[in-house]
């Protein structure tokens, strides 16, 4: 398979990525992106029990790193190829990033997308001058479709990672880490493609031999982590890392990556979850469930990273806002201070009256009740009820059930998992 971004790019099995190639990308792109900073959390260095220092990767103009890989490749193409545009198969953030930046340099773009890409991401991609096309109902068929009209159209396509124009290009973000934080000696990084984690990983190595660097994935989508250790873990399922959701990874990426990482961890739905809360709440800062992957690998493996001085990529803060809000409430459920709890009761008149005293006693709001008279085990005079509840944490909650208990009522809990 060649590369087409430009005439003269390598074959992807001789493709090479060097020290060299990032520090050039970087005087490519260095004043047409967001110099973003790099940031330690006094908070989170005192949970984790590690100095922690934050790329903040969504203050980008597109809220992602995606930006750099796709400018730096946009910038090497021969004024032929920028007249004729580029495609890409992208339904994220790499369809925003080459769209803005095509746009700017006056190249054409077209990004095919499946006919299922939510509308807010269709709209983003043309608002940053995108010309979308909706194919097939799913990525295969979209990319499928984006690769024939390269060729029918003459059109170079961008790959979203499996481009050694593009990996150098996001290798950047370690240079500037690097800058910032010269004494850091371990990295945390998000791996989906491998795009990111192959140019930061050169670009670390290259200036610290010794630095250690961490991969890290969806549980539910460990293509990296079974392409390079050889097992064979199912992939597929509902991620909030859908940045990162890929079921194949790079052939230049994966090969590149081989010789890189000291590992590849992880991370469940419920710690990127927590991540992505505790980022919001502790550094006011919104990201992306892909964003929030490297957080979830430190706070789920302290031990390995005790004492060390790391940087973690926030590599994008595009989240749908009620996806958003879903998490939030689903970890405020986590911690104990928003809970459901399922009460029997008999059906006569003061039956609530008396149950909501014992949350009054106990000093705990109630936000909505929902009754169940028929579809219940209880005989015909009793009812479920659902009461929706905010406690200060999980301590007053536990207080709230004995109280409960005490006075005679059977008590269980609605878990979110």
């Amino acid at each position: 398979m060649e590369q087409t971004v430009s005439k003269s790019a390598p074959a992807l099995a001789e493709a090479t990525l060097t020290l060299a190639d990032v520090r050039g990308a970087a005087e490519r792109i260095s004043d047409k992106i967001v110099r973003t900073p790099t940031m330690r959390s006094q908070t989170l260095s005192d949970i984790i029990g590690a100095d922690i220092w934050l790329k903040f990767e969504n203050h980008q103009f597109t809220a992602s790193y995606k930006e750099r890989g796709a400018l730096n490749a946009l910038m090497q193409l021969s004024e032929e190829r920028k007249a004729r545009g580029v495609i890409a198969a992208s339904a994220g953030n790499h369809a925003q990033g080459l769209s803005y930046h095509g746009t700017r340099l006056g190249i054409p773009v077209t990004i095919v997308m499946p006919r299922t890409t939510p509308l807010v991401k269709v709209m983003q991609t043309e608002s940053v001058g995108g010309n979308v096309v909706l194919e097939g109902e799913s990525f295969d068929d979209a990319y499928a479709h984006a690769r024939k009209l390269e060729a029918e159209l003459g059109l170079t396509f961008v790959h979203p990672f499996d481009d050694p124009h593009v990996a150098a290009g996001q290798g950047t973000v370690a240079l500037e880490m690097l800058e910032d934080v010269p004494d850091l000696d371990t990295l945390v990084v998000p791996i989906g493609g491998g795009g990111l984690s192959s140019g930061m990983g050169t670009a670390a190595r290259g200036i610290k031999p010794d630095m250690r660097i961490f991969g890290v994935e969806a549980q539910l989508y460990p293509s990296m982590y079974n392409h390079l250790k050889g097992t064979n873990l199912p992939i597929g399922g509902d991620t909030l890392a859908e940045g990162i959701a890929v079921f194949s990874p790079g052939q230049f990426t994966s090969r590149t990556l081989r010789g890189l990482l000291d590992d590849i961890l992880l991370v469940s739905e419920p710690a990127i979850e927590s991540a992505l809360a505790l980022l919001l709440q502790i550094e006011k800062t919104l990201v992306e469930g892909a964003g929030a992957c490297g957080l979830a690998a430190l706070m789920d493996n302290r031990d390995l990273f005790k004492g060390r001085k790391v940087g973690i990529v926030l590599s994008g803060g595009n989240i749908d806002t009620r996806l958003l809000a879903n998490v939030l409430l689903r970890d405020l459920a986590r911690s104990g201070r928003l809970a459901r709890l399922r009460i029997g009761l008999q059906d006569r008149a003061g039956a609530l009256f008396k149950v909501a005293k014992v949350f009054h006693e106990q000093n705990v709001n109630i936000i909505e009740v929902f009754h169940q008279r028929i579809f219940t085990h209880l005989p015909a005079k009793g009812l479920v009820t659902e009461i929706e509840c905010e406690a200060r944490d999980s301590a007053q909650l536990d207080a709230l059930i004995a109280a409960l208990h005490r006075e005679g009522y059977e008590v269980r809990r609605v878990e979110t998992d």
